[in-house]
């Protein structure tokens, strides 16, 4: 017995093995090359069990090579290889039944798009959607899957004193869990509000003299300003496996990444808000991995300014805790930062501040100041005191315009989730 999506899938390989693509690059061993061959024919004669045996087989080796060496040195030949693998692991897993579990499926088909390589025009992602597909009806849900939202909202979780709250049944944290402070903000370093000015109107007096403002009316369309909230993202994205930050900052020593999913970072980085439990999911690849969150996003008008096509825009999604700061850096791209829940407080300083803020000297990190700005060291940043600076609160449905390599710090002041769009 296969599963009820199994014929939906099969239908995107090619209907006979002669037309499966079978080539591997020159770096891939000869044993996995007559793996990957022997997984294609177990498809097209039926024996997917043998298929996913061999997929789970390609995956673990060229795990290894991914992983026993610099990303940058890891050649495309084993991330396509990857990608086959998974691909053969998910077509045995979707043919299995009774056994078939979604939500793994699902986890395969992450790990592809976040190390592997793009193969058979994009067939993973054709498989995603098909996995996603609510209309779906699977022989055997997984605990996960079948996760009561109600009985996930009612969880307890802890304030920064250990104390146990409720969560409210919006998912949102209760009033009384602690949070940052608003800044005051002066009048003379806030940043200056435009609602629904004309393309002409912002290129003259904001693109072209590079100078920082915030788009007041722009997104109120958008269908996430009405749709996105901690239960919706769980709806629609819970069982995903993204690459989560961990640690308050990039630049502190215990800073680092792992690989969650998207239940598992709201429920232990978003609701569980004790200060040594701080998780941010920052990633450029999100939208590109769940779909019905593109989908409830746009491109902002303004973009069409620049000198690239639209496929050049990245776009980058922020999601994570009150308290949770990006440090003064700068970005080689102008930048649209959408706020679509909670607050952000921001504070930018123009390219001619940059000798004031001190960036580190390393190659990796020569983008980012070294000045901590909730504390500066006056001893170590003498300057520092006297860069002029422009701040702003940005809320939900406000986009603030930050010229390319101007330097910003970012802090979370509620739940968060921002949109960047990266344009030239």
């Amino acid at each position: 017995m296969q599963s009820s999506v199994w014929p939906r899938i099969r239908s995107l390989l090619p209907p006979t093995l002669e037309e499966f693509p079978q080539e591997l690059g020159p770096e891939v061993d000869g044993a996995i090359v007559m793996c990957m061959k022997e997984a294609a024919a177990c498809v097209y004669r039926g024996d997917l069990g043998r298929c996913g045996q061999l997929g789970e087989m390609i995956m673990d080796y060229s795990w290894e090579k991914l992983n026993g060496r610099n990303w940058r040195d890891v050649s495309r030949d084993w991330r396509t290889a990857y990608s086959y693998g998974c691909l053969f692991k998910v077509l045995g897993d979707c043919a299995g039944g009774l056994e078939f579990n979604k939500d793994e499926a699902l986890r395969v088909c992450d790990m592809s798009l976040l190390l592997g390589a793009e193969i058979m025009d994009n067939v993973i992602s054709k498989v995603i959607q098909i996995l996603s597909d609510p209309l779906s009806k699977d022989s055997v849900e997984t605990p996960e899957s079948t996760t009561d939202l109600t009985h996930r909202k009612q969880k307890r979780v802890r304030d920064t004193q250990g104390n146990e709250a409720e969560a409210e049944p919006n998912g949102h944290i209760p009033e009384k869990m602690p949070r940052p402070l608003t800044p005051v903000l002066c009048a003379n370093t806030t940043i200056p509000t435009v609602r629904c000015p004309s393309l002409e109107h912002f290129r003259q007096n904001y693109l072209i003299p590079q100078e920082a403002v915030i788009l007041d009316g722009v997104i109120d369309h958008w269908p996430c300003m009405k749709k996105w909230s901690v239960e919706y993202i769980q709806k629609v994205a819970g069982c995903r496996t993204v690459p989560v930050e961990l640690g308050s900052r990039y630049t502190d020593a215990e800073w680092s990444q792992s690989l969650m999913t998207v239940n598992e970072f709201i429920d232990n980085y978003i609701l569980d808000q004790r200060p040594a439990r701080r998780g941010y999911l920052a990633q450029h690849q999100l939208f590109e991995q769940i779909r019905e969150l593109k989908e409830d996003i746009g491109i902002p008008d303004y973009c069409c300014l620049g000198e690239g096509d639209e496929d050049d825009i990245t776009i980058n999604a922020w999601f994570g805790p009150a308290g949770t700061v990006s440090p003064l850096h700068q970005d080689p791209q102008q930048n649209f930062l959408a706020q679509i829940v909670g607050r952000k407080y921001l504070r930018l300083y123009p390219v001619s501040e940059t000798r004031r803020l001190y960036p580190f000297d390393s190659s990796l990190l020569h983008n980012t100041s070294q000045v901590d700005i909730d504390n500066p060291d006056a001893d170590k940043f003498p300057d520092f005191a006297q860069a002029a600076y422009q701040e702003c609160i940005l809320c939900p449905g406000q986009i603030l315009f930050i010229p390319v390599k101007w330097w910003h710090y970012v802090k979370a002041l509620d739940i968060s989730f921002s949109v960047s769009f990266w344009w030239s």
